[in-house]
């Protein structure tokens, strides 16, 4: 039983693909089973690598661009949340920073989660090998279910 489910989110439509199957799961198990679902965001590194000369530079984001940054991921999630919310759902909002994938292994182990719930972006060849596959990696790297959905384009 799915008691709780963990939802990565990139802020994208494309990456909301896995919500409407989570919203179906649960309609199904509510009210009898108490459901939570956290919504995480994760956003990249504190810093970024300059490019423009010989050698690139870090530029490390300031403080306030990252509590900009951060509450507009928290408005994104919590206004995700509201349909699930609307259904009697426990949702919580998670933003955390760094690597995507390791992000969500370790969101979803500091949880205890019973489910990953996420969207694949369907890249594939030389795209996939370029971009990478945080979807191929989380589920390399977890040994908990995961939910995937191929988003439509």
């Amino acid at each position: 039983m799915y008691e709780k489910i963990l939802v990565p989110l990139d802020g994208s439509k494309v990456g909301e693909a896995a919500l409407p199957y989570v919203e179906d799961m649960v309609s199904k198990l509510s009210p009898k089973v108490k459901v939570e679902v956290t919504l995480l965001q994760v956003l990249p590194p504190t810093s970024v690598y300059l490019g423009g000369g010989e050698v690139p530079r870090e530029a490390v984001y300031t403080k306030e661009v990252m509590e900009e940054t951060t509450g507009k991921a928290m408005e994104y999630l919590n206004k995700i949340g509201e349909t699930l919310r609307s259904k009697g759902v426990i949702v919580t909002a998670k933003v955390s920073v760094g690597n995507a994938a390791e992000e969500i292994k370790k969101a979803a182990d500091e949880l205890n989660v019973d489910l990953i719930a996420m969207s694949t972006h369907g890249r594939s060849g030389i795209r996939r090998w370029a971009f990478g596959s945080i979807t191929d990696r989380v589920l390399r790297s977890e040994n908990k279910p995961i939910l995937m959905v191929r988003a439509s384009k």
